[in-house]
This record gives structure tokens, C-alpha cells and sequence, in this order.
């Protein structure tokens, strides 16, 4: 059911979700492996380098509301509990300055070394 789920988050990925791919993928960014919408206990993460353990979140609109809030804070501990470190964006900080937000993942990956 996640692969399924995952599947279909990585063909509707969001503008700023393609955005960060462009970035990510082919090993483009240090060297680092990362996958796209990778299920991980009940949940997808939206991007994930196994290397160093580090969940990248690109959140939307629909995470600022109280609820979705409080969810995503459970969902981060349920990750961390699991020895993953969880960093997040919101989408306009990806449109707005991208560079900073590769500087930020970049050092996040450093900082496991």
C-alpha cells in the first residue's frame, strides 16, 4: 500500500517538490544518494539520504493549520525515535532562495560525519 501511495506522491510532486528533486537526484548534490517519497513505518518521507539518515520535508499550504501542525510534530518524533533527523521547508523558502535551503541540507549532511 505505501509503494503504491509513494508511486503516486513521486508522479504528482508539487513544484517545489521538483524543484529540490532537480537538485537532489543523480547524486547531484555532495555526492549524496537521495530517494524520492520513501516509506518509512507509516509514513512517506519526502525526500531521504539512508547515508546519513536525513528526511527532507517540503511543506505546503496544508501544513499550517493547528492540526497538521501537531501531526507533523508526531510524525518527526516517530522518525527521530528511529535514529532519522527530520529538516523542513515550506514551499516559499525553496522559490524564494533555493541556494540557502541547499546550504542548510549540505550542512545538515556534514554535521553526520
Amino acid at each position: 500500500m505505501e509503494t503504491r501511495r509513494a508511486r503516486s506522491l513521486r508522479r504528482d510532486a508539487t513544484n517545489a517538490e521538483r524543484l529540490l528533486w532537480k537538485r537532489l537526484q543523480n547524486r547531484a548534490l555532495g555526492g549524496f544518494k537521495f530517494v524520492r517519497q520513501a516509506p518509512i513505518g507509516p509514513y512517506i518521507a519526502d525526500f531521504l539520504c539512508r547515508q546519513r539518515g536525513l528526511i527532507i520535508e517540503v511543506d505546503g499550504e496544508t501544513h499550517s493549520s493547528a492540526a497538521k501542525i501537531a501531526r507533523d510534530a508526531q510524525r518527526t518524533e516517530f522518525l527521530e525515535f528511529r535514529g532519522l533527523r527530520v529538516i523542513r521547508f515550506d514551499n516559499a523558502q525553496l522559490y524564494e532562495n533555493i541556494e540557502a535551503v541547499i546550504e542548510v541540507i549540505l550542512d545538515a549532511l556534514h554535521e553526520s560525519e
